[in-house]
């Protein structure tokens, strides 16, 4: 068991993270967070998160941390492969002289048509509004919660949450 120091310098064991029963309470909560993040690979995105989590169990703090760690992280690896399939887009482009695809299978899959509509809206909102839109009201997150989230500021949340709703808003209001 690990101990943490006090202010006092006493040590004081600190509980390691019950690994797998946050992983079984947990992984497909994260698989759909990846995925309406954006991640082409949810499921990696998701298990990768909780091997970085594993790693570093021992090292957490606060044990009731691990959930918020395992947000973020799910949060940034989503950020970092649509960034990288951004990049690997453009230059197939570029080779191939081809414009490149748009839609997303989840998208495609979704059958109800109100839906689709909704998720279509939303994949064409910035990043960072749409990661603050999925934690806030899809994993039903407080604002500061979803700040620590993805590392920015409360205020910064409010302003993207509202920008994304305005625009959702008018998307889903001038369709046919």
């Amino acid at each position: 068991m690990i101990q943490h120091l006090t202010a006092e310098g006493v040590a004081l064991p600190v509980p390691e993270v019950p690994y797998d029963e946050l992983f079984e309470a947990h992984f497909w909560g994260m698989v759909r967070l990846a995925q309406l993040l954006g991640a082409d690979d949810p499921e990696d995105v998701a298990q990768d998160a909780f091997v970085r989590l594993h790693r570093r169990r021992r090292l957490l703090r606060d044990p009731n941390a691990a959930l918020a760690y395992l947000r973020s992280s799910v949060c940034n690896a989503s950020r970092s492969r649509l960034r990288h399939l951004r990049m690997a887009r453009r230059r197939h482009a570029q080779l191939a002289d081809a414009p490149t695809v748009s839609g997303t299978p989840e998208t495609a899959a979704v059958d109800h048509e109100d839906v689709a509509e909704l998720l279509r809206a939303v994949d064409a909102l910035p990043h960072r509004q749409r990661e603050v839109l999925v934690l806030r009201y899809w994993l039903e997150l407080t604002e500061r919660e979803t700040a620590d989230a993805l590392g920015i500021a409360v205020g910064t949340v409010k302003a993207h949450a509202s920008r994304a709703i305005a625009a959702l808003g008018k998307q889903l209001k001038d369709s046919p």
